[in-house]
């Protein structure tokens, strides 16, 4: 049976979410869909494809090739095949290992390529595929790694596709309340082809380590813990948006010409006082620090020390003086 004529009980769960927080994926929209043709955004697909009677979109495909191995151009040509069978578009961009050879080199390949189409598309909805399972690991990455809130808790359900650029188009990661066991079932029972990318189990890539080899013993160890870990990511996400609404009410009261006023600033406990600088950097445009650095600003601009200053990252440097905290550009 097709997926498009296929009720499941993961279509009612993925469209009960839907009716809990209609802004996710607005009836009549187009939805620009990545689609990698690995069990996880086939899935993807497969539920949207059930619920488009209900919900009316319109569907744009993508997919990207990586080049990162020999069947690269097989998956993509296959993937492109089964899309036209199903009467639905699919356009592919594809670049080399050259170009993509990281994680997170690809990453901003593969997002840079959805902005581009999504503009051409004149789409303000970008899908992927993430689950629990990866929201799990990046969890995991990302406390190994030394990271604040925000990074904890990442994996967000909607957020800008680009950093940048908040009032462009939105990524989405419906499945997020789905696990990579969920997503192999629902292929399954919807009949669903999947390319296997053999990238996806060598070690020379870190999330494939955390998957592979770290997470099968927390799963032994306690069954059940990559939910628990994806739920929590959930949670510290909810902590650190209060954070930042409480945060940006406070930073409003430390203002002054150029920058904040040092004095109150100091006069706060150490883990409030780096919270503020944290978000205070944020809104400044700074990249994101490690909890480390942060610390290490925090106790800089401190009671008892002496005007300083810091570089840090998109060419700026932290400066403090008795009075004040203010981030400059480097010449």
């Amino acid at each position: 049976m097709a997926a498009s004529q296929s009720w499941l009980p993961w279509h009612d769960t993925l469209h009960r979410q839907l009716l809990r927080q209609p802004n996710l994926l607005p009836k009549g929209t187009t939805l620009l869909v990545a689609l990698s043709g690995g069990q996880d955004s086939m899935a993807l697909l497969g539920l949207l494809l059930g619920l488009q009677h209900l919900h009316h979109w319109h569907f744009q495909l993508w997919h990207g090739d990586h080049g990162w191995h020999v069947q690269s151009a097989t998956i993509a040509s296959e993937l492109n095949a089964w899309c036209q069978d199903q009467k639905l578009d699919l356009q592919i961009s594809r670049t080399t290992r050259e170009n993509t050879g990281t994680e997170a080199s690809a990453r901003s390949w593969r997002y840079q390529e959805l902005a581009v189409l999504s503009q051409q598309l004149c789409c303000r909805t970008v899908l992927t595929a993430h689950t629990a399972s990866d929201r799990a690991e990046t969890l995991l990455l990302q406390l190994a790694r030394g990271t604040d809130l925000a990074g904890l808790g990442s994996l967000r359900p909607i957020r800008p596709l680009q950093n940048n650029d908040p009032t462009g188009p939105r990524l989405v990661r419906p499945l997020l309340s789905f696990s990579r066991d969920n997503t192999a079932q629902i292929c399954q029972d919807l009949h669903l082809p999947i390319w296997l990318d053999p990238s996806n189990a060598t070690p020379a890539f870190s999330r494939n380590r955390i998957r592979n080899e770290v997470l099968p013993v927390l799963e032994a160890l306690h069954p059940g813990c990559s939910q628990r870990i994806a739920q929590l990511s959930e949670r510290v996400s909810q902590v650190e948006d209060s954070q930042r609404t409480l945060a940006t009410l406070a930073i409003e009261q430390l203002r002054c010409e150029g920058g904040l006023q040092r004095t109150p600033l100091k006069d706060l406990p150490e883990a409030a006082r780096r919270l503020l600088l944290h978000h205070w950097l944020q809104e400044q445009g700074v990249g994101t620090l490690s909890a480390s650095q942060l610390d290490s600003l925090s106790v800089a601009i401190g009671p008892g020390r002496p005007p300083g200053s810091r570089s840090l990252p998109e060419q700026k440097t932290l400066q403090w003086t008795r009075d004040s905290v203010q981030l400059v550009s480097k010449p």
